[in-house]
């Protein structure tokens, strides 16, 4: 992977990491919507809401587009694709079960002491 990709998800994992930002970008599956409607939902100031848009759009996710005095945004669904083909490269392993690799951990260092 080079260093512009890696880049590139480390800026999109960090906008996903935020649970506004995800619920932003779940209001935007449903259509475009002007920047206000965005910020509607949530108790935050719409100066909060419009960094996280800011976040988003840095990171591809979005795009924002002027309609005459309206701001609005738009979800760029292909921005996570790269992340998403990511992803699946560790779908290949079969899930790690927890408790039982903490158990085997335990029983080693008990072994180990």
């Amino acid at each position: 992977m080079t260093t512009d990709a890696s880049t590139q998800l480390d800026t999109i994992f960090t906008a996903l990491a935020d649970p506004t930002r995800r619920a932003i970008l779940a209001m935007l599956l449903e259509d475009d919507m002007a920047v206000t409607d965005v910020a509607e939902p949530f108790a935050a100031s719409l100066a909060s809401i419009s960094k996280h848009l800011g976040v988003l759009a840095n990171a591809g996710l979005i795009s924002q587009e002027k309609r005459g005095r309206v701001k609005w945004c738009k979800l760029e669904p292909d921005a996570m694709r790269d992340a998403s083909v990511w992803m699946q490269a560790f779908g290949q392993f079969e899930p790690v079960n927890l408790d039982a690799f903490e158990r085997f951990l335990e029983a080693e260092l008990d072994t180990n002491a």
